[in-house]
């Protein structure tokens, strides 16, 4: 068996334990040269600059300018190439997404009387134009298309575009497809990576440009969107999975272990770690690994052991409960498993982690695909300071305020006191008798 990579934090040092906070993707100055030269070309080729890429990063050799987007008959088509109990399991998913999000969805307006006669509140309308980026390099990924797709259309975007890298026939995932019509999106690009990012800043012949773009990606989507982000709003960071499995001494260390490959088995830029102080789970899991690498396919477990023989995962041997929660909030984790029969114990705890799954009936898989809140979560770090994708990600708001005749000498008074003070005479101006006179004339 491959070495499990184990550390005890008893014995780190301070650069050591520092060391297993960082991410494969911490260091992005490699791909932010590469990348570069794509968008430029994008930007002055457009379409042609998008199928060159897609055959020669892709190996779509078949795209062609004229079958970039995705046309009805293959949306059609993908229905009945999808396996029926497929079909129902992406159906299932977005109903449960769909009413997560209804719920997270905020009041169109609201305003309350701060004074008497003075209202203040906040208005929300939605961004009138997002992509929705939908990787494909390691996998298919119908469930991003459900993650991304039901809270805009939720938010009632009214232009939305999935972009997603194409198949070697030129082609889009069926089940990609099948879930952006389910979601309520009929436009899906065949264009991914740094090139999707820069079609979806710049426009091109058949892509029309937006305002926003959301969805995990590779290094080379997460380079882009840096790069772009004076032209697109690039949304969360949500870059290669990463995901920590915290598990006290009421779990098997089999459990824990069959967890921890949920994420790993993503990519080998992926993270995971199993973190508890209890010696026994630690050991169970590194027993139970090889057992659970025999039932997986070997692409997958070859994932997997880069991620947790490597650099970026293993297993976390703390001195205490303390420890471990301290570890969790340090590393800022996308996902988190409170395996435990007790699961509330210890979320107190936890401030920072993008999503928290309790209890050993709720693993990473079904917060992935079915329960409902969305599993497009920042990484990096990223927990520290983002949540989730959310309804609020594809709207804006606006605050309004309404000032009634009453309530505007009082308002007036302590404003021009301000202006007065910080030096703006038109501010002033704007409040003084000036203002009065005019009021009492007809307009």
């Amino acid at each position: 068996m491959s070495n499990v990579s184990f550390h005890e934090t008893a014995r780190l040092s301070s650069e050591d334990y520092q060391a297993l906070l960082k991410r494969s993707e911490a260091d992005l100055s490699v791909f932010a040269e590469k990348v570069k030269p794509i968008i430029e070309a994008v930007r002055t080729e457009g379409d042609v600059a998008l199928v060159r890429f897609g055959q020669d990063f892709d190996g779509a050799k078949p795209l062609t300018e004229a079958t970039l987007r995705a046309s009805e008959a293959e949306f059609d088509a993908a229905f009945d190439a999808v396996d029926a109990e497929v079909i129902e399991a992406i159906e299932h998913g977005i109903e449960n997404i769909k009413i997560f999000h209804e719920e997270q969805k905020p009041e169109p307006m609201w305003l309350k009387e701060i004074k008497p006669g003075a209202y203040a509140g906040d208005r929300y309308t939605p961004i009138k134009s997002v992509a929705l980026y939908v990787p494909r390099g390691k996998g298919s990924f119908p469930s991003v298309t459900m993650m991304t797709s039901v809270p805009a259309v939720v938010a009632q975007v009214p232009n939305l575009a999935i972009f997603t890298p194409p198949a070697p026939d030129g082609g889009v995932d069926a089940a990609t497809l099948v879930a952006a019509r389910i979601a309520g999106v009929e436009t899906v690009y065949k264009c991914g990576g740094a090139q999707a990012v820069a079609a979806a800043a710049f426009g091109t012949q058949t892509i029309r440009k937006a305002l926003k773009i959301v969805g995990p990606g590779s290094p080379w989507v997460v380079a882009a969107k840096q790069q772009l982000s004076g032209l697109i709003d690039p949304g969360l960071p949500a870059g290669p999975s990463e995901a920590i499995i915290f598990a006290d001494d009421s779990i098997h260390g089999g459990l824990a272990a069959l967890d921890l490959l949920i994420e790993a088995e993503h990519g080998p830029d992926s993270s995971a770690y199993l973190v508890t102080h209890s010696r026994r789970v630690a050991e169970e899991a590194i027993a139970a690994l090889p057992d659970h690498w025999a039932k997986m396919t070997k692409h997958r477990v070859e994932y997997s052991k880069s991620v947790l023989c490597g650099e970026n995962g293993g297993i976390i041997l703390t001195n205490s409960l303390e420890e471990s929660y301290q570890f969790i909030n340090d590393y800022a984790p996308e996902h988190l498993e409170l395996l435990s029969t007790e699961p509330f114990e210890h979320l107190g705890h936890i401030t920072e982690a993008a999503e928290i799954l309790m209890g050993p009936h709720t693993p990473v898989s079904i917060g992935n695909f079915a329960l409902g809140p969305n599993a497009v979560l920042p990484t990096s770090k990223g927990a520290a300071t983002y949540g989730p994708l959310s309804v609020h990600d594809f709207v804006k708001c606006s605050s309004i305020g309404y000032v009634t005749a009453p309530a505007y000498p009082t308002m007036a008074k302590h404003a021009r006191v301000l202006a007065r003070y910080e030096g703006f005479s038109s501010h002033e101006n704007a409040v003084s008798e000036m203002r009065d006179q005019y009021l009492m004339k007809k307009g």
